[in-house]
């Protein structure tokens, strides 16, 4: 038994010592030199178009980041930043192994919306390239910049207000605003004593109004009651199929 126990030790030692010896001769990753960001250059003007979703619009080339010691894997993030910031803020609108990105029309314009550009306003956004390396995301090598500039379109659903409530009446819809942030659409207008709905792209084939009137949309629901004329703030979650409406 004494035997055993002292063969178990000294198996437990080499193994320890062998381990320890691997982590030790294993070598720190450092960085070497950062990618260079080639495509695009500053002075490309792009205005995207809605009807053109899968067309191929541009495409992002860098070279490879180098860095020294153990290999690796190098992951790169495409940054966008509105320009003259100094990437105070960036936004992250696209991740690759690869040294190039494709983008289609409704990809850049969806990348563009959600880093915060307004659509149909002509944009001056700088770019660039960002790697690191390991499944942390650590030791950042930051690529030159570019200014490009860019007008994207809503890529939302246009939902609108509608009913004898509204300054229009039943003839033709309001425009709800869309906040990107949120998710949600609100509005504020004069209302008079009346009825409303809620109906997208202008038409009644999709279109919500509210059967017990409790904040709850139904699709295809009863009109929704003003009883006391005055200016109203609205807000919409038709994803959560809820509504708030607040006299002002």
């Amino acid at each position: 038994m004494k035997n055993i126990s002292k063969y178990l030790i000294a198996l437990l030692s080499i193994i320890t010592f062998s381990c320890t010896d691997s982590v030790m001769d294993r070598e720190e990753v450092t960085a070497g030199s950062p990618p260079v960001l080639a495509v695009p250059t500053s002075g490309l003007t792009i205005v995207l178009d809605k009807t053109k979703p899968n067309d191929l619009v541009s495409t992002m080339v860098w070279s490879y980041a180098s860095y020294s010691g153990t290999n690796t894997v190098v992951n790169y993030t495409i940054e966008f930043a509105k320009a003259g910031t100094n990437f105070a803020k960036p936004v992250v609108i696209a991740s690759s192994l690869e040294k190039f990105k494709k983008f289609t029309v409704s990809e850049l314009n969806t990348a563009a919306l959600d880093a915060g550009f307004l659509p149909f306003v002509e944009s001056a956004i700088d770019v660039r390239v960002k790697s690191t390396v390991g499944t942390t995301g650590s030791i950042a090598q930051t690529s030159n910049s570019f200014t490009i500039k860019l007008t994207p379109y809503p890529a939302w659903p246009d939902w609108g207000i509608i009913g004898s409530a509204t300054p229009t009446g039943w003839d033709s819809d309001t425009n709800l605003d869309y906040d990107l942030s949120t998710k949600t659409y609100s509005i504020t207008l004069n209302m008079v004593v009346g009825e409303y709905k809620f109906r997208l792209d202008d038409a009644w084939s999709t279109n919500f109004g509210d059967n017990d009137n409790n904040g709850t949309l139904d699709a295809g629901g009863a009109n929704i009651p003003i009883t006391v004329a005055g200016s109203y703030r609205l807000v919409i979650d038709f994803n959560g199929k809820t509504y708030r409406i607040t006299k002002l």
